[in-house]
């Protein structure tokens, strides 16, 4: 007699609305015979509720229990990660006018400070004078003509690094900014999951 086989992968981040109930299909890709991977898939796994708040992490072991418990003759073989972390996606606050306009001037007013502080820093403006001399042979205090053309270039050289104007983009080229906020989000995910390991270990301790 021939083995019913399931293959199972789990994903590795899923984002669900509050009060919903998370299957095994939503957090599991399943390949195998039809029938099995619907009913399967079907399986409730975790009911969110508001003691979960923001974050859950699933362990595969409690997806392997939960199908173990509805059919003990199936033979599942997992590939992929172990743990699916679940984000809660609660009803953002709109961002009125008032509020806006003020973090817009607090961040245009910052980042101006820091690019002229690191201007003072280096003597942009010393350069540019003795550019200007070089090139034309006059002395000049206030070289606007190589000034105006560099503060342009540098709004437009920084649109291009971020690689985004508003929602506009301009290449399928990740951003280094999108580069490290992947590799921030990566190293949260393991946080996450490496804390829940660690608060299952305690509960089971003292249990």
């Amino acid at each position: 007699m021939d083995v019913e086989i399931l293959y199972l992968r789990m994903r590795h981040r899923l984002v669900v609305s509050p009060d919903q109930t998370v299957r095994v299909k939503d957090i599991a890709q399943l390949v195998g015979p039809d029938d099995t991977t619907s009913t399967i898939g079907q399986l409730t796994i975790h009911k969110i509720t508001v003691h979960d708040k923001t974050i859950v992490v699933i362990d595969l072991m409690k997806v392997l229990q939960r199908i173990r418990n509805f059919n003990p003759g199936l033979e599942v073989q997992t590939v992929g990660p172990v743990q699916t972390i679940i984000e809660v996606n609660y009803p953002k606050t709109k961002i009125t006018g008032v509020y806006f306009v003020l973090v817009w001037m607090l961040l245009f007013i910052g980042s101006a400070l820091a690019i002229m502080n690191f201007h003072e820093d280096v003597s942009m403006q010393s350069v540019h004078q003795k550019i200007y001399y070089l090139i034309t042979g006059k002395q000049n205090d206030y070289p606007l003509l190589l000034q105006i053309p560099y503060s342009f270039g540098l709004g437009l050289g920084m649109v291009l690094f971020f690689n985004h104007i508003f929602k506009k983009r301009f290449n399928e080229e990740p951003s280094p900014l999108e580069v490290e906020m992947f590799n921030y989000q990566q190293d949260l995910d393991l946080y996450v999951i490496m804390n829940e390991n660690k608060e299952n270990e305690k509960k089971t301790n003292d249990d």
